[in-house]
């Protein structure tokens, strides 16, 4: 009876090691798995924030030289009008 549980300790103890060791590195292929995808959509927010920042300021760009333009158009048709003329008599 010893023998025989001493055996089948001896044999539970045997493969223990291989046991867990092929339970980490399933975990550690799911890890890897895990972490590249959580690499990849922090890539894709931060394209996509980058992306709608560059679309804001290019927007505010365009505006705002659109808007000393028109400034600058306003001040140049004052100047260029024509001065009125003396009507004949």
């Amino acid at each position: 009876m010893k023998l025989q549980l001493a055996t089948v300790l001896l044999m539970a103890f045997s493969f223990a090691p291989a046991a867990l060791a092929q339970n980490s590195s399933a975990q550690s292929d799911s890890g890897v798995k895990q972490d590249t995808q959580d690499a990849a959509h922090s890539t894709a927010r931060a394209a996509k924030k980058t992306g709608h920042k560059i679309k804001k300021g290019t927007k505010k760009t365009v505006h705002k030289g659109a808007h000393a333009t028109k400034k600058g158009a306003n001040k140049v048709e004052d100047k260029t009008k024509p001065s009125p003329s003396p009507t004949p008599q």
